[in-house]
């Protein structure tokens, strides 16, 4: 079965901020296997300029909460997560995360194209501060596996 159109352009928008931690960048660092001291060290993120630690660039996929209702989460939309193959992940960072970061987090289904039998998504985000300094951008692409529409 198609997707619902009707769900591109639908934004929705964290009501929690998430709390960027210090331990969560360290765990994140480890479960990636990058040693950047940056990433562990808070003197070594502060020697190089930093207010605390950095955050690798892909951990922004960690603020990104499921019960954030998330476009994609809606039944009305017909996904189907067991047919949804991961496509693509991208960031612009405007500035580093850091530890103490507040996060808010706003997604917006950009659009849904056929590509064969298949069905794919492109969500967008933006991620501010709480006092809505624009942090980084993305998008997360799915792929919907045998849903698109007959020719």
């Amino acid at each position: 079965m198609p997707l619902n159109q009707d769900f591109v352009g639908r934004s929705y928008t964290s009501d929690v901020p998430f709390q960027v931690g210090r331990e969560h960048i360290r765990q994140f660092a480890r479960a990636i296997g990058d040693g950047n001291p940056l990433f562990r060290d808070v003197e070594a993120a502060k020697a190089a300029g930093h207010a605390d630690l950095v955050a690798p660039p892909t951990f922004l996929v960690t603020a990104i909460p499921g019960d954030l209702g998330l476009p994609t989460n809606d039944p009305a939309l017909g996904l189907d997560y067991s047919l949804v193959v991961h496509g693509d992940q991208r960031f612009t960072l405007h500035r580093p995360v850091v530890a103490g970061d507040e996060l808010v987090v706003r997604s917006t289904l950009a659009s849904i194209r056929s590509v064969g039998r298949n069905e794919v998504l492109v969500t967008s985000y933006e991620f501010t501060t709480t006092s809505g300094e624009l942090v980084a951008e993305g998008t997360c692409s799915l792929v919907s596996r045998g849903t698109a529409p007959p020719r």
